[in-house]
């Protein structure tokens, strides 16, 4: 079962969504939002995808610019901030078989799929 950490607002996010249904995969939508994650779910998610914490923060949003652009932040912080603030969670994250990748690309999530 493929898990999709979902936004339904956000286009990239609607276009992986869009890929998984087309191909008739059977997938579980996590509307992270909705439900944010805990440390503990960031943390795994984070092993999952291979990447540093900071990857996975949405870098561009005005709560990063305006509370921590600047700021020196340990990995912890960033979990913890990211936490407070889901809407930071780089979107979509697609989870299957323990691995993980950030699907903004249809390319790489064509791959990652098969």
């Amino acid at each position: 079962m493929i898990q999709i950490y979902h936004n339904p607002r956000c286009g990239k996010s609607r276009t992986c969504l869009a890929f998984v249904e087309d191909r008739k995969l059977d997938y579980e939508i996590i509307k992270y939002l909705d439900t944010p994650p805990t440390e503990e779910e960031l943390n795994d998610l984070i092993v999952k995808l291979k990447i540093a914490p900071l990857k996975l923060v949405r870098q561009k949003e005005k709560i990063w610019i305006e509370n921590y652009k600047n700021a020196v932040l340990t990995d912890s912080d960033i979990i913890k901030i990211l936490v407070q603030h889901p809407i930071l969670i780089e979107r979509p994250i697609v989870i299957k078989d323990g691995d993980a990748i950030i699907g903004r690309d249809v390319n790489e999530l064509e791959a990652f799929l098969k």
